[in-house]
């Protein structure tokens, strides 16, 4: 007789869940998903970020920014969660916290969607002082 396994959910898996809710914009759900994986892994820094991005798409800003701390915090390598925290940051009008983000990010990962979030930035700036 073959042996039945309960399906048993990882953060991993959750995590997972919690982007594609994000992908359909179900931000609501999508962070309890998230909120889930962190219960079972509170080191997950990916599920942390995630859930930052759950809360920017709620307009809950201020939880946003503490959940891309919190994922830095616990990987401070982690490229993507620099760059959502200067995402965030940039939209929040900080644009001088935002662009450290995006140039830590840079630092980590030579990617063109960083440098160009941190150009926009730069760009904006220059044209609001032209105005």
């Amino acid at each position: 007789m073959i042996p039945i396994h309960d399906h048993v959910e990882t953060a991993e898996t959750l995590n997972a869940q919690g982007c594609t809710l994000c992908e359909r914009g179900e931000f609501k759900q999508a962070l309890a998903i998230f909120d889930q994986a962190i219960a079972l892994d509170g080191t997950h820094c990916t599920a942390w970020s995630n859930r930052g991005n759950a809360l920017c798409g709620l307009n809950r800003y201020a939880e946003a920014l503490a959940a891309y701390d919190r994922a830095i915090a616990l990987n401070p390598q982690y490229h993507q969660a620099w760059f959502n925290r200067g995402k965030l940051l940039a939209e929040m009008g900080a644009y001088g916290n935002a662009i450290e983000s995006y140039n830590r990010a840079i630092a980590l990962q030579d990617d063109p969607r960083y440098i160009h979030a941190r150009e926009a930035i730069w760009l904006n700036k220059q044209l609001i002082a032209t105005a």
